[in-house]
């Protein structure tokens, strides 16, 4: 029997560049919603919930959640790693997909790779993604931990390592990447430096205008061989949100994490 996959979509609404952005209107739906949709259509998921936090803050999610009949986890607003952990624990999933909520041109094809190559080496590898290193769009971000690597990274991160804790994966891949058996899918040509993922105002314009142009019902679930088709026919919307450093979240924890920054969850 195929191991059960559950999708986990993290999501908060105090974000610091963009407050809100989980709900912001895109075609008509709150950015959730079509992250939901697309993670959702992914081959091989079967389940998928949503891990947000237990602050009064964050009610309006689970409101969404319980109105779009999606479960719903609550927890730590800052430890993201047991947020993830907990809705492992409510579900008899063996593997866990990682996505966050500010992902709404997140391709299913795309994670159904990655979520294809965890099941073709299971049960001998214990994390997948297109991350390391990334050659995909940012914003198409998907990984894969077994069950038991995410327990296990639960239970020997530091809880005051803020990249550790807030990010979910770091102590797999990068802490501790001796420890687990990891695999990457890489796609044929580099799109890494195109920024798909919503972080700000510029962003969340950039992806309105993908969505006037290629699904303005806010329904249709396009794939990213159909932005990237719009992008060579208008090269003027890829300029819209240029200049953000990649995982520029991510360096603000790792520097947190040595003393010299500050960092914000999602």
């Amino acid at each position: 029997m195929a191991p059960r996959m559950l999708a986990v979509v993290q999501a908060r609404l105090g974000s610091t560049r963009l407050p809100g952005k989980a709900l912001a209107d895109i075609a008509g739906r709150p950015m959730i919603a079509h992250v939901m949709a697309r993670i959702g259509a992914t081959p091989g998921v079967d389940e998928v919930v949503l891990a947000t936090t237990s602050s009064a803050a964050d009610d309006a999610l689970a409101d969404f959640a319980r109105s779009a009949g999606v479960a719903c986890v609550r927890g730590s607003v800052d430890d993201v790693l047991d947020r993830f952990w907990w809705a492992a624990r409510a579900s008899p999933a063996d593997a866990i997909v990682r996505v966050t909520a500010d992902c709404p041109l997140l391709d299913p094809a795309v994670s159904g790779r990655v979520v294809a190559e965890f099941l073709r080496h299971a049960p001998g590898v214990d994390y997948a993604s297109n991350v390391h290193p990334p050659s995909y769009p940012d914003g198409l971000d998907t990984e894969v931990i077994a069950r038991e690597a995410l327990e296990r990274a639960w239970r020997e991160s530091s809880p005051a390592s803020s990249r550790d804790r807030e990010h979910v994966t770091p102590y797999i891949w990068e802490r501790r990447p001796e420890a687990f058996r990891r695999v990457n899918v890489e796609h044929g040509e580099d799109l890494s430096a195109l920024r798909w993922t919503v972080d700000d105002a510029r962003d969340l314009g950039f992806v309105r205008s993908v969505y006037d142009a290629l699904a303005p019902d806010g329904v249709r679930i396009f794939g990213m061989d159909e932005v990237l088709t719009l992008l060579r026919a208008r090269p003027g919307l890829a300029a819209l949100n240029t200049g953000t450093p990649r995982n520029e979240g991510y360096e603000r924890s790792r520097l947190a994490d040595l003393g010299t920054g500050k960092s914000q969850g999602s």
